[in-house]
């Protein structure tokens, strides 16, 4: 069956975030509010969680921060400034170039684990929703990746059977979950091998 729909994650691949920027972030907020290691995690798990799939607003972020890590209303907002920052990463031009021009071929769509917010800020930066058909973010939809459920979801809105969309990330449990469900995945590792594959699926499955 030919392939009708690409689909790629954004966090980790048409965005580099790398992880290790977001723990010094979190370790030196730590020091300034004198809290020991790992405390804001720890005491914003939930919140977190809650942020991903919609149950919180970034009020509700904003007032844990509050009431959990004791910050005033100039350090919260520097805070989500910081958290901001970390979470949009940098753009990766030439794989966000190569989705964008994929369109009118096929359908393009983003599926994004993230968080309460994400929409206006990534459209602000990067005007993610000017390149594609369809954002779904699991902060608006309710549902996460690995969730069956989410690509299910994806596939209803592009109009697409599981088997004619193609979907690329850097996580490969989300990669497993989509194989699982019924389309094709590639694992994002580089930019040069993420194209390749994606050529070669195309092709292979005579898409046009």
């Amino acid at each position: 069956m030919p392939i009708r729909a690409v689909v790629f994650d954004i966090g980790g691949v048409l965005e580099t975030t790398p992880r290790p920027t977001v723990a010094i972030m979190m370790e030196s907020w730590e020091e300034r509010l004198g809290l020991p290691a790992g405390a804001i995690g720890a005491r914003l798990a939930d919140v977190w969680e809650a942020g991903g799939v919609g149950a919180c607003t970034e009020d509700d972020v904003r007032a844990a921060l509050r009431t959990r890590l004791g910050m005033d209303q100039t350090q919260v907002d520097a805070f989500m400034d910081d958290l901001w920052i970390e979470y949009l990463g940098e753009l990766n031009v030439e794989l966000t170039t190569y989705f964008a021009n994929l369109r009118p071929r096929y359908q393009t769509a983003l599926l994004s684990n993230s968080f309460v917010g994400a929409r206006q800020r990534e459209q602000d930066r990067y005007q993610f929703g000017d390149i594609t058909d369809l954002i779904v973010y699991s902060h608006e939809v309710g549902i996460a990746k690995p969730d069956p459920r989410i690509y299910a979801l994806t596939c209803e809105r592009l109009g697409i059977q599981p088997a004619e969309m193609l979907f690329v990330d850097d996580y490969a449990p989300n990669i497993a979950a989509a194989r699982a469900f019924g389309a094709q995945a590639i694992l994002y590792q580089t930019t040069e091998q993420t194209i390749a594959e994606i050529e070669a699926a195309l092709q292979a499955t005579g898409a046009s």
